[in-house]
C-alpha cells in the first residue's frame, strides 16, 4: 500500500510499450526514456514524494465543474488522477540523483490537446508540490500570457480551500490558508508547523516582474507567449533553490516558429537522442503524420493517439463529429488540428512540408570544402533588406543531378537582440553555428555580403553570376560587387518570374535531389513560406506571418533562377551551333 500508485505507473508504461495503449511517437519515446532511466545507475527512484503528491491531490481536491461521459455532475466529486497524470508526477519528483537529495528533473513540458484536463492538473500540481516542498518555504507562481487563464487554476484551488473549511474569512482567522483575491493580487499562503507555502496567480508580463523568487513555476498555455523572456523570467527566478521545477503546459497554437514551436522542436530532439538534456522531462501528445506527411484526422485511432484522456474527458463520438465537420467545412479544420490534435496550424498554412526537405537533405553529406573542389558552376542570389532587417545570400549549383544550395544570413548586431526577442528569431544561435554574420553597424553592411561571396570564391567556388533585385540593393552593394569582379544580373521580384525557381526547388525536394547542408536557418525560412497558385501553374509566395522571415529561401530562389536561365541559354546555344554546323 505504501507504493500503491507505482503499479499503475508501470502498467501504463508497459501498456504503451506493448501497444495495448494507443499513443503517439513522442509519448512512446518518453516511455522508453523512463524505462531506461529505471536502469540508469546515475538515478534512483524514490516513492515518498510522488505517492505524497498523488495522495494529497486525490484526498483533498474535488472537481469544481463539469460532467462525466454519462452526464453526471462532477462538482464536489474527488479529483482522481489518470494513469498518465500519475506517470508525470512520478517522473517529476520520483527520480533523484543517486545518493543525494537532489531531484533529477528541473524543467518539464506537458504538451497535450485541449479538454484533457490540463488546467485542473496544473492547479493540482501547484497544490501538491507546494505542500511537499513546504519545509523549504515553498513559493509557487501560476502564470500565463493572460491573467484570466492563470485565474482558472487559482479559482479551482480557491474553491477547494473554501470547501475544505481552511480558508480565512475577513475578520476571522479560523482557517489555515490566507487568500487574497482582488484586482491587485490573487494569492494564497499558509504557515504550517513544519514550513509554509505561497501560491500566486499572475500574468507573464516580462516588464514588471524582475524581482520574483520561487521554487515552483507553472506556465500555462505557453503557445500564447510572444517573447522567450516571458518564460525565461520564471526560469531565472528559481536560482535560489536546488530542487526547483519549471513546468510548461500548453496546447499547440498558430505559430510553429514562435516560442512554443521552438520548445517543441527542441524537446523532440531530446526525445530522439540528438540532444542530451537530463534535467528536462517531456510528455508530448499529438497526432503523428503518416509516411506521406498526411494526418488522417477523421480516424478515431489518431484521435486516441493525440489525446491521453480519450474516453475520459474526451468524448469519442464528439471528437469524431468535430473531425467530420473539419472535413466538410475547411474553415473549421485549422482549429481542429490545433486544439484537438495538437498540430501547429501555421504548418497547415505553410506551402512546404519541412520533413520532405529534411528527408532529401539527409541523403547527402558533402562538406563545404568538398563542394568547393567539385566541378560545379555556382550561381548566386542575394535578398537585401532596405535598412536593418534580415539579409540573405545564397549559392546554387547542381552535381550529378542533385541541386545544392548554400545560404548565409546577415543582421545588424545593434538590432539583433530586440528582433530576436520580438519576433522569436534564433539569430544568435545561427551566428554560433556559422550560418549568420552579425554586421557591426546600425544597418546591414553591404560589404559583409560582398565579402561572403568573395570568401566563397576564395575557397574554390566558381561563381558564374549573382542575381539580386536592384531596387533593394542600395547604393553600396552594386558597385562593390562590380569592383570585386562578379557578374551581377538584375532579378526583379515579380512573382511570375520567381515562380520558376520556386517550382524547380519544389520538384527537386520531392524527388529527393535537394541538399542545403543541414542549415537550420534555411529550414526556418522554408517553414514560413505560404503560397497561392495562380494561372498556368505559377505560384505567388509570401511569409505566413508578418514577424516571420523567408529571406534565405528568397535568396535561394534568385540563385536557382540564375542557374536555370544560364542552363537554358547554354542549351539554346548548343542547339544553334549544332544546327549551323550541320
Amino acid at each position: 500500500m505504501a507504493h500503491r500508485h507505482w503499479r499503475q505507473v508501470l502498467d501504463y508504461a508497459e501498456g504503451i510499450q506493448d501497444g495495448s495503449i494507443i499513443a503517439n511517437l513522442e509519448r512512446k519515446q518518453a516511455i522508453d526514456r523512463f524505462l531506461k532511466d529505471l536502469d540508469n545507475p546515475d538515478y534512483e527512484i524514490r516513492h515518498d514524494a510522488p505517492e505524497f503528491c498523488i495522495g494529497i491531490i486525490e484526498t483533498t481536491l474535488c472537481h469544481q465543474q463539469g460532467e462525466d461521459l454519462a452526464g453526471n455532475p462532477l462538482r464536489g466529486t474527488p479529483f482522481l488522477l489518470e494513469p498518465w497524470e500519475k506517470f508525470i508526477i512520478y517522473n517529476l519528483v520520483g527520480f533523484y540523483l543517486i545518493g543525494t537529495k537532489i531531484v533529477r528533473f528541473h524543467e518539464a513540458l506537458i504538451y497535450i490537446p485541449r479538454k484533457n484536463g490540463k488546467t485542473g492538473f496544473a492547479a493540482a500540481l501547484a497544490w501538491s508540490l507546494s505542500l511537499w516542498y513546504r519545509k523549504s518555504g515553498s513559493k509557487c507562481y501560476i502564470t500565463s500570457a493572460a491573467l484570466m487563464q492563470s485565474l482558472e487554476a487559482f479559482n479551482f484551488l480557491d474553491y477547494n480551500v473554501e470547501r475544505m473549511g481552511e480558508k480565512q474569512v475577513r475578520g476571522k482567522k479560523d482557517g489555515l490558508v490566507k487568500v487574497i483575491d482582488n484586482n491587485n493580487e490573487h494569492s494564497m499562503e499558509a504557515q504550517l508547523p513544519d514550513g509554509s507555502f505561497f501560491i500566486r496567480a499572475l500574468a507573464a508580463n516580462p516588464d514588471a516582474q524582475d524581482s520574483l523568487n520561487a521554487n515552483l513555476c507553472i506556465c500555462d498555455e505557453i503557445h500564447a507567449f510572444r517573447q522567450p523572456k516571458q518564460y525565461n523570467l520564471f526560469k531565472e527566478c528559481q536560482k535560489a533553490y536546488t530542487n526547483k521545477l519549471l513546468i510548461g503546459i500548453s496546447t499547440a497554437g498558430d505559430d510553429a516558429q514562435g516560442f512554443l514551436g521552438q520548445r517543441v522542436k527542441y524537446c523532440r530532439q531530446v526525445l530522439d537522442g540528438t540532444v542530451k538534456d537530463e534535467q528536462y522531462f517531456i510528455f508530448m501528445c499529438c497526432a503523428n503524420p503518416d509516411e506521406n506527411g498526411d494526418i488522417d484526422y477523421t480516424n478515431p485511432v489518431v484521435h486516441e493517439m493525440a489525446n491521453p484522456n480519450y474516453g475520459v474527458t474526451i468524448r469519442p463520438a464528439e471528437i469524431l463529429n468535430d473531425a467530420m465537420q473539419a472535413q466538410n467545412d475547411p474553415q473549421q479544420r485549422k482549429d481542429f488540428f490545433a486544439k484537438s490534435l495538437n498540430v501547429f496550424t501555421s504548418a497547415i498554412k505553410a506551402w512546404f512540408d519541412i520533413e520532405e526537405f529534411r528527408r532529401s537533405d539527409q541523403k547527402y553529406s558533402w562538406t563545404l570544402q568538398e563542394l568547393a573542389k567539385l566541378p560545379i558552376s555556382w550561381y548566386g542570389g542575394a535578398d537585401l533588406s532596405r535598412m536593418y532587417d534580415l539579409t540573405a545570400a545564397a549559392l546554387y549549383g547542381n552535381y550529378e543531378g542533385v541541386d545544392i544550395c548554400i545560404t548565409h544570413a546577415f543582421f545588424p548586431i545593434t538590432q539583433a537582440a530586440r528582433k530576436a526577442d520580438e519576433d522569436s528569431i534564433p539569430l544568435f544561435g545561427w551566428a554560433d553555428d556559422g550560418l549568420l554574420t552579425m554586421c557591426n553597424s546600425p544597418t546591414v553592411n553591404a560589404a559583409d555580403v560582398v565579402n561572403w561571396f568573395c570568401h566563397m570564391r576564395d575557397l574554390g567556388f566558381k561563381i558564374r553570376q549573382v542575381g539580386h533585385d536592384r531596387k533593394f540593393a542600395g547604393e553600396e552593394y552594386f558597385p562593390l560587387m562590380k569592383q570585386a569582379g562578379f557578374k551581377i544580373v538584375d532579378q526583379p521580384q515579380y512573382f511570375y518570374l520567381k515562380s520558376q525557381g520556386f517550382r524547380h526547388i519544389e520538384k527537386a525536394v520531392k524527388d529527393g535531389l535537394f541538399y542545403y547542408m543541414h542549415s537550420e536557418a534555411y529550414e526556418y525560412c522554408v517553414q514560413n513560406v505560404s503560397a497561392i497558385e495562380k494561372t498556368d501553374d505559377a505560384v505567388q509566395y509570401e511569409k505566413i506571418e508578418p514577424e516571420h522571415r523567408i529571406d534565405l529561401f528568397d535568396a535561394s530562389v534568385f540563385a536557382c533562377l540564375r542557374m536555370i536561365e544560364a542552363q537554358a541559354k547554354s542549351k539554346k546555344a548548343s542547339v544553334w551551333f549544332g544546327d549551323k554546323k550541320e
